[in-house]
């Protein structure tokens, strides 16, 4: 006890910093958006329309959200459970993303499977997943982003998710869509072929974080 007496209050380590770079297995990169490629940015009038047709797109989402709610769905829909990652991928997606099956066989472009192809965004889907949901499916589907190649199925979905977040943002949703821009300007960068429907997808994605969800730099989060 006298000994404790004698000790301090609060005591500050001495750390040397230099010795931790050289131990430092692992950099974490704290840039924000790449810029976009000549030719690849959207003008300011196109991004402005873009947001005020999301903002309509969410008023309107929020205001029919109980009605659309109440609509029956098709007996072929089961939605998967909050939790269950895979699942709610090949809800999305689609069995032939998820597989990364490249085309559909001649049998099955006679109708449409959705089982193969994925199920839209339905309002009558999106209108049943609470916060909770929404933040988790869309945590899932960067994660797919993050490592494999954009596509329609997934920018529609994206979008949807988008629309369904209620502000102000959970902490956890704010960090994703910024993951979302950063991963989207990324693969913007790398599209050589400048497929156009593709560049405007990724700007649109990118539009909506920065200039509709988060007004400050991206760059200004910490990774």
């Amino acid at each position: 006890r006298i000994e404790a007496a004698r000790c301090p209050d609060v005591v500050v380590a001495q750390i040397d910093p230099k010795k931790l770079r050289k131990k430092q297995t692992v950099n974490i990169s704290i840039s924000g958006c790449q810029p976009a490629p000549e030719g690849y940015s959207p003008t300011l009038k196109w991004q402005q329309q873009q947001v005020a047709n999301f903002s309509a797109i969410r008023q309107s989402l929020n205001k029919h959200r109980n009605h659309w709610r109440s609509q029956h769905l098709d007996s072929n829909v089961t939605m998967p459970k909050s939790e269950d990652e895979e699942g709610w991928k090949k809800f999305c997606l689609g069995e032939r993303v998820y597989s990364e099956i490249d085309a559909l066989s001649d049998n099955e472009n006679l109708g449409i499977d959705y089982i193969k192809v994925g199920f839209p965004p339905l309002l009558s889907i999106v209108s049943r997943m609470n916060q909770a949901t929404v933040t988790s499916v869309l945590e899932y589907l960067i994660s797919w982003f993050g490592e494999r190649k954009f596509t329609p199925e997934l920018g529609r979905w994206l979008y949807a998710l988008l629309a369904c977040l209620e502000k102000p943002l959970l902490p956890e949703a704010h960090s994703l869509i910024r993951q979302l821009a950063r991963r989207c300007s990324e693969v913007r960068i790398l599209e050589e072929n400048k497929n156009e429907e593709q560049i405007s997808a990724l700007n649109l994605l990118i539009c909506l974080v920065s200039r509709y969800f988060d007004q400050r730099d991206l760059a200004d989060e910490p990774s």
